[in-house]
């Protein structure tokens, strides 16, 4: 049983030279020795090392510690790992607080020792003093449906709902066309030189043999609600409407190379097309012209779409390949502003195509290519001439656009997208495929343009990211949330209004406000928009937060 009197424990970090190069973290240990309550100090070198962790579990038990303060560097990184240290240490982790005494004080005070000496003490003491009013916390709990449902049945739909029925999951798969296999049931031949439909075809083979996938096509998601582990889902499948429940959601509803406008560019469907248009030619083999001239970024990187579609110049060195391979006397001459080859394979794809005979031209982004009626004219920026090329065919390299749709689908999911359409991702390094909602994922060109390799990447990804939440017997996520007192509540709905992750709703019955407790992100903006101080958050409490300004 805890003792009345907190045994506060306070560990201050040398963080290598990071802390202590620029404050005396030897002098702000013995500061902290002296606090009220605070029965052990101790300095380390890396407190986050195997080390520094073995000395926070063994002070704890010595001393028989009720709280843990840790002066480091940012709670952000590194608070989960403390907080799980003292709960190996049998102690509550929600007993554990962190002063940053890094990001917040030696590295805004270089070469000022003295001042950022002073500063660490202050948040040293405002932190003992907080730690002393927290209350441990159990985390909360909430049961798992293992069951997926992925909504769009191209190559990262495929994949990702594949990977996860040979996990063991069952898996609803929700295509809107009559056939799976999205773009690639379009595409000639891949950059491997491998046939795009009998790659796909293959995969659509292989997930209608796996018992745990149910696939509808021509079907559409009409509404899901719920959270994470537990979603309820509605699909129009025809004229049937079919309920079910899911644990976990994955957006894969890829993109559409953009169709221009009649004389955009020259548009016109027959000796103008696009490179989508290209690879139906050569797949149906109707391609009869000799010269052909190909236009990178038309309708891309520019004031409407700022963005570079990426496999653009892949897709038009693959294809100009093919035809010099069918038939080595065509001219093909490629016009672009920058050649977009990533990675070593497809670097070397422009080499080769190089050495097969293809012509590069630099034009002037400034002044686009002009499509005459046989011949394409275009300022050559580096030798500052406009050169003229004649041509059988014309073909315009068009951007990859989010696909009709997706929007209807980000609103039902509650999810971001960027300006262009495209789904945003949570953090684009440190997690790409997770939206910021829980539960909910993304892969393939949903996100952005992505090759099918790509795309298939993804959606593996994305399969594993799903086990490591359905494979729990329960979802357990942080227990600090917001709680509404239920006596002083007003139902006023300000709290309604500022919650972004739609985590509090209004009970007409009581006429109170309530928080879905697995939603709830804590955020605090409902504690500090309640006006009767009903709403608060949990490990930041008012007397919590004033112990601190007291402190200061």
């Amino acid at each position: 049983m805890e003792e009345n009197k907190p045994r506060i424990g306070v560990f201050i970090c040398d963080c290598g030279s990071n802390i202590a190069g620029h404050l005396d973290c030897a002098e702000v240990t013995r500061y902290a020795a002296g606090l009220p309550n605070v029965v052990f100090a101790k300095e380390n070198l890396y407190t986050c090392s195997e080390a520094g962790i073995e000395e926070i579990k063994k002070g704890i038990k010595e001393n028989n510690l009720t709280r843990v303060v840790v002066a480091s560097c940012s709670p952000r990184t590194h608070q989960p790992l403390f907080s799980s240290s003292c709960k190996e240490a049998g102690l509550n982790p929600y007993l554990f607080e962190m002063a940053n005494i890094r990001d917040q004080c030696s590295w805004v005070h270089m070469g000022l020792r003295d001042v950022a000496t002073a500063k660490a003490k202050d948040l040293v003491r405002m932190s003992v003093a907080k730690s002393a009013s927290l209350q441990p916390q159990e985390e909360i709990k909430s049961s798992i449906i293992k069951k997926v449902l992925v909504i769009g049945g191209g190559i990262s739909g495929l994949s990702a709902a594949k990977a996860l029925a040979n996990m063991g999951l069952e898996v609803i798969l929700v295509e809107k066309q009559k056939k799976l296999g999205g773009l690639l049931c379009l595409i000639n031949k891949l950059d491997t030189k491998e046939s795009a439909e009998d790659n796909i075809n293959a995969e659509i083979q292989s997930i209608s043999q796996l018992q745990n996938i149910r696939i509808f096509t021509q079907a559409k998601v009409k509404s899901i609600q719920g959270y994470i582990g537990n979603y309820e889902i509605t699909i129009q499948d025809n004229d049937k409407t079919i309920d079910d429940k899911v644990g976990c959601i994955v957006a894969a509803t890829g993109a559409l190379p953009l169709t221009p406008e009649k004389n955009f560019s020259g548009y016109n469907g027959k000796n103008v097309i696009t490179q989508m248009e290209l690879e139906q030619k050569l797949k149906q083999g109707k391609l009869d012209a000799k010269n052909i001239v190909m236009v990178q970024c038309v309708g891309s990187r520019n004031k409407d779409r700022e963005y570079c579609s990426r496999i653009c110049c892949m897709t038009a060195v693959k294809n100009a390949m093919f035809i010099k391979e069918i038939n080595p006397e065509a001219n093909i001459d490629i016009l672009y502003r920058d050649m977009q080859m990533y990675g070593t394979k497809k670097e070397q794809m422009l080499w080769d195509a190089r050495g097969q005979g293809i012509n590069f031209h630099i034009y002037d982004e400034t002044k686009p290519p002009l499509v005459n009626k046989n011949a394409i004219s275009f300022h050559q920026a580096i030798i500052g001439k406009t050169k003229e090329i004649k041509y059988d065919l014309v073909v315009l390299s068009t951007p990859l656009i989010s696909s009709k749709g997706s929007m209807e689908i980000a609103q039902m999911l509650r999810v971001p997208t960027d300006k262009n359409g495209f789904f945003l991702e949570a953090h684009a390094k440190l997690r790409p495929l997770d939206f910021a909602a829980d539960g909910i994922f993304l892969c393939g060109s949903a996100r952005f343009p992505a090759t099918s390799e790509e795309a298939r990447t993804q959606g593996i990804g994305v399969a594993s990211r799903i086990g490591a939440i359905l494979f729990k017997d329960n979802l357990i996520k942080s227990a600090i949330v917001a709680e509404i007192n239920p006596d002083t509540c007003a139902g006023c709905l300000a709290c309604v209004g500022v919650c972004p992750y739609e985590a509090i709703s209004f009970n007409q019955e009581k006429r109170i406000c309530e928080i879905n407790e697995i939603l709830c992100k804590g955020c605090g903006n409902c504690a500090s928009t309640c006006p009767s101080d009903s709403a608060t958050l949990k490990g930041f409490k008012p007397e919590q937060l004033l112990s601190q300004i007291n402190a200061a």
